[in-house]
């Protein structure tokens, strides 16, 4: 970052004064201020369906995918062409993240309840894409009313904007296309250090629970085609020599709702915490203690396989599984997360609906699991943590140098439209 800010010269204009709007500040005294509807009219309505469904996503319009929008929608959404600007006024309050006003450089449909926005005097549209984005996030969405806070022309007809002679909307536009193209690239290069760092924890950690952490540790062939070779002191088991269900019953009516999530396992349940355990409910529920292992039986295709850290109830559709004696579960949650397990077990999970395939007991206990002695377990899972602390570390650097560009982005783009700095 500290790269490309080094290349934009803080020059400011001569002279200053104040724009009237507290969102834009002071302004070069030369520029002027109107209003919207002096430089932008609403189009009418325009049928297209032979265009592609389109909608705006953070500041772009893009394309939808035709085939789950009906035809009868479809010929009710409006035409917006290249060249156009394109407006979501829907549901301010829903979403205060997303850009909701773009520059469209495509030929869409979109939905009736969009505003599109044709220029009613000569501009340069890409410094009305800037300007816009800015007044988006700085103004329109304090505007509009309602329990859904939806916004129609009038609301933003006579907002006032900025605007600079032609040459320097054309300067600014420019000079911010040139700088936001190099601050993208440099967050697209630090996102893919986070994919490849991701992806080495997957490989170091798969390399552990499956070949272990002595690479000079003698190998045998495993007798499964699907794991290959394994250490040659290791040995082979049916998840049923490893684990078996518990169905404990549940005598405690305050016991804590628990729910398993596919990022963060097992977790305290929010949606659960006001559900009565009555006597008539209990049969609902499964009783799960520290170390269980716990399967959502519909994602054991995806890995879906944790360690519970806590006692409490989980919904029946779960598989809730207790270690026998010289396993650590974690071992065996790092395991069943490799590529090769989800693949195994997407084989013998029943049904042909991606999403509701169940993997039964019989099919879990009847899957072949690695099982290294109990101390190397128990030394994969504390180099698991170790590898795990020093990625998430490495990444959160990452993630909050990516915060900075982008804050420095838009801080960027702010003061160019506005004239805080010159920018030619």
């Amino acid at each position: 970052m500290e790269a490309i800010a080094e290349e934009v010269q803080v020059i400011k204009y001569p002279a200053y004064k104040d724009s009237g709007e507290d969102w834009i500040g002071e302004i070069p005294e030369h520029w002027e201020i109107i209003k919207l509807k002096l430089i932008f009219k609403e189009k009418k309505i325009k049928h297209n369906p032979e265009l592609n469904c389109g909608s705006i996503s953070f500041g772009k319009v893009v394309v939808k995918n035709d085939e789950k929008i009906p035809l009868s929608t479809k010929a009710s959404y409006q035409e917006v062409l290249k060249g156009e600007f394109l407006i979501n006024p829907l549901n301010l309050n829903y979403d205060l993240i997303s850009l909701r006003i773009a520059l469209s450089e495509i030929n869409v449909v979109v939905s009736s309840g969009y505003i599109v926005l044709n220029n009613i005097i000569d501009i340069n549209k890409d410094y009305f894409k800037y300007l816009l984005h800015r007044y988006d996030v700085a103004y329109m969405k304090l505007l509009g009313s309602g329990v859904r806070q939806t916004i129609n022309f009038n609301h933003i007809a006579n907002s006032l904007l900025l605007f600079p002679p032609q040459e320097e909307q054309t300067a600014i536009s420019q000079f911010l296309d040139r700088k936001t193209a190099q601050i993208d690239k440099a967050i697209g290069i630090k996102e893919k250090q986070i994919e490849l760092l991701k992806e080495r924890k997957q490989v170091l950690l798969q390399n552990a629970v499956i070949r272990g952490l002595n690479p000079d540790a003698p190998m045998k062939d495993s007798g499964v085609e699907w794991i290959g070779e394994i250490p040659a002191h290791w040995k082979v088991l049916y998840n049923r020599r490893l684990f078996r269900e518990n169905s404990r019953k549940i005598t405690n009516s305050y016991e804590l709702p628990l729910s398993l999530s596919q990022v963060d396992g097992v977790i305290p349940s929010e949606t659960m915490k006001e559900r009565s355990l009555s006597p008539a409910h209990r049969d609902n529920f499964k009783l799960c203690m520290p170390r269980d292992l716990v399967v959502n039986r519909f994602k054991g295709h995806l890995g879906v396989f944790f360690e519970s850290k806590y006692r409490g109830i989980v919904t029946f559709h779960y598989g809730v599984f207790e270690p026998e004696v010289g396993v650590n579960t974690k071992y065996y949650e790092l395991l069943f997360h490799t590529e090769i397990y989800k693949t195994v077990y997407a084989g013998a999970s029943n049904g042909m609906t991606i999403g509701l395939q169940n993997l039964s007991n019989q099919n879990f206990y009847d899957i072949k699991s690695i099982t290294p002695p109990l101390d190397e377990q128990n030394e994969i899972v504390a180099y698991s943590d170790l590898i795990t602390i020093k990625t998430n570390n490495a990444i959160a650097k990452i993630e909050k140098e990516i915060e900075k560009l982008k804050e420095y982005k838009a801080s960027l783009i702010n003061s160019a439209v506005t004239g805080k700095i010159k920018v030619y």
